[in-house]
């Protein structure tokens, strides 16, 4: 049996496509014009609906819920949150402990509405282990460690190459850091089922209805313009497609496999009983789960970006990619050499020129949106969904400033990105650094980050 090599992704290949809602018809208003299909989308509506149930919102998305990240990505539901330590100085640690207590709560917040809304997504919070595989990688290991406890996550544990070894046996792990604000879950189910919620509330969704165009108080499709007084952009890595956003976020490719299900005997010699999501410290990382089927689902970045900010064609990628990822996969564990991968898959997540994610909602014109999640969207697009929320109801009159509209992030600024083909260039030059650092670092000849690794993100603004 060969590799299947795209078809959006494996998820969908395992859940099935789902069934086509209709196109716009034509010209019509709204009171809420959300553009973007995906969790961002959909949670936005979803907690505007239930906050406001009279509000008449109308979700327009180019393909179908989930094309995007939401339908490709690793099912990490955790805590992470993009540029953390960047809105620490721009606003003062506090308000950075915030926003961290906020992505806390968020995980918490997605597993409680799955049960609620009876969404069965394979959810199993197992929490976030991410392993070092040698001595500079346990030197960054051990500062993300102690970085995370200053942000307040006092319950957040610290071990060593055995208590590593008793939680995934992960060959060459030599220390490892758990939080329990994370869990693995399957993101085409939370996807569909998010919908589904959306929908049974009232919400109208027109699928196969790419918005070419968004100006204050109008999203353009080709089968009719929505008028509403508030439009919120929510695409994430699909942004440099609409009208005059081509530099706006950039839409870096990341891509994954999943393997043939494992045996029992096989899950035996790996441990990983616990259902950990899985990372490493590694400048190129990865990420992994253990799905609910018993298969390894595992991805990295493969190639970065495309030129001019294109993306991907239903999710195919690079046969070296694959090699790539299934090499990562026998690193870690050997033993699975000969494992078949059933599956390999691509997509886009959005990357702001200061890799920091942001909600904004601009009060003198309507227009709003949230994302930039640079691969940490599972959680982070339900906290922009509630804070987008709040912010429209502010606007409207019908709140007050809440503690999410009072988050750091909230209403950043940044510059966009250079013009072909200097972002090009950079991209390509800054994932060169970091795997050759990785292939350095991985001599264990030193215990100190690579130099031109700490080089290539300066220069990036990472």
């Amino acid at each position: 049996m060969s590799t299947v090599n795209g078809g959006i992704s494996f998820w969908y290949a395992q859940d099935g496509a789902p069934a086509p809602r209709e196109p716009l018809p034509g010209d019509t208003s709204a009171d809420v014009c959300i553009v973007g299909g995906g969790y961002t989308g959909l949670w936005t509506a979803y907690y505007l609906k239930k906050a406001v149930p009279f509000l008449n919102i109308t979700v327009l998305e180019a393909k179908f819920c989930g094309y995007g990240a939401s339908g490709r990505n690793g099912g990490w539901l955790y805590n992470g949150i993009a540029g953390r330590d960047r809105y620490a100085a721009l606003h003062g640690h506090e308000a950075a402990v915030r926003l961290q207590q906020a992505m806390n709560a968020t995980v918490t917040e997605v597993v409680d509405v799955c049960e609620q809304e009876k969404i069965d997504a394979d959810v199993h919070r197992g929490g976030v282990l991410e392993v070092a595989l040698s001595p500079a990688q346990l030197a960054r290991l051990k500062e993300f460690h102690a970085a995370e406890i200053a942000y307040g996550e006092t319950d957040r544990e610290l071990y060593g190459a055995r208590e590593t070894s008793a939680r995934v046996r992960v060959t060459g792990a030599v220390g490892s850091s758990w939080t329990p604000h994370g869990a693995r879950l399957h993101p085409v189910k939370l996807v569909k089922g998010l919908a589904a919620s959306v929908e049974a509330l009232g919400v109208t969704i027109h699928e196969s209805t790419p918005v070419t165009e968004i100006r204050p108080k109008h999203a353009v499709t080709p089968y009719g313009t929505v008028r509403a007084p508030y439009v919120l952009r929510c695409t994430e890595g699909f942004t440099a497609s609409l009208a005059g956003q081509r530099r706006t976020w950039l839409p870096m490719n990341s891509s994954m496999i999943a393997t043939e299900p494992l045996t029992d005997a096989q899950w035996e010699s790996i441990g990983w009983a616990g259902r950990e999501t899985l990372g490493d410290m590694a400048h190129a990382y990865m990420y992994a789960q253990r799905t609910a089927d018993g298969r390894i689902a595992l991805g990295g970045r493969g190639v970065p970006y495309r030129f001019g900010s294109k993306t991907d064609n239903d999710g195919r990628t690079q046969p070296q990619t694959i090699e790539a990822l299934r090499e990562i996969l026998v690193r870690f564990f050997p033993q699975l050499a000969g494992v078949r991968v059933d599956h390999a898959w691509s997509g886009v997540l959005g990357v702001p020129r200061d890799w920091c994610a942001t909600v904004t909602l601009d009060r003198s014109t309507g227009l709003g949106w949230a994302g930039g999640y640079v691969g940490s969207g599972v959680a982070t697009a339900n906290l922009a969904a509630r804070t987008l929320r709040d912010l429209v109801q502010q606007d409207s009159g019908q709140s007050g400033t809440t503690e999410l509209t009072a988050l750091p992030w909230v209403n950043h600024k940044v510059r966009k990105w250079e013009p072909e083909p200097l972002r090009w260039l950079g991209v390509q030059t800054m994932y060169a650094a970091f795997r050759g650092a990785d292939r350095r670092e991985a001599t264990g000849h030193t215990a100190a980050t690579d130099r031109v690794a700490i080089l290539a993100n300066r220069l990036s603004g990472r």
